[in-house]
């Protein structure tokens, strides 16, 4: 499993369990090359339900959507803190954003 936090260059990642979910806070850039290190740390997660938090996120890149979608899209997954824009690109790419919820059965 993911260690409780991972520091990279404009990324910090932390892991939390919470009432039997897993919750990923994401704090800093988000762009390709951090993108790819939550991706990496995702295939190291259980399928338990999952919270990612982008609350904390102070740039996001558009094109990280889609790498993060296709990583996300098969486990059950609620996505908290995105902008607008963000929460419309994720539900473009087909997953739901904010208090919604999405899963693999949906």
């Amino acid at each position: 499993m993911l260690p409780r936090e991972v520091l990279m260059n404009g990324l910090d990642i932390r892991l939390e369990e919470v009432d039997q979910r897993l919750v990923l806070r994401l704090a800093g850039t988000l762009d390709g090359r951090t993108a790819r290190a939550v991706i990496d740390a995702l295939r190291d997660l259980p399928p338990v339900p999952l919270t990612v938090d982008f609350s904390q996120v102070r740039t996001f890149v558009d094109l990280s959507v889609d790498a993060l979608t296709r990583a996300l899209r098969d486990r059950p997954v609620s996505l908290r803190g995105l902008g607008r824009h963000q929460a419309r690109m994720f539900r473009y790419f087909g997953l739901g954003s904010e208090e919604s919820e999405h899963s693999a059965e949906a």
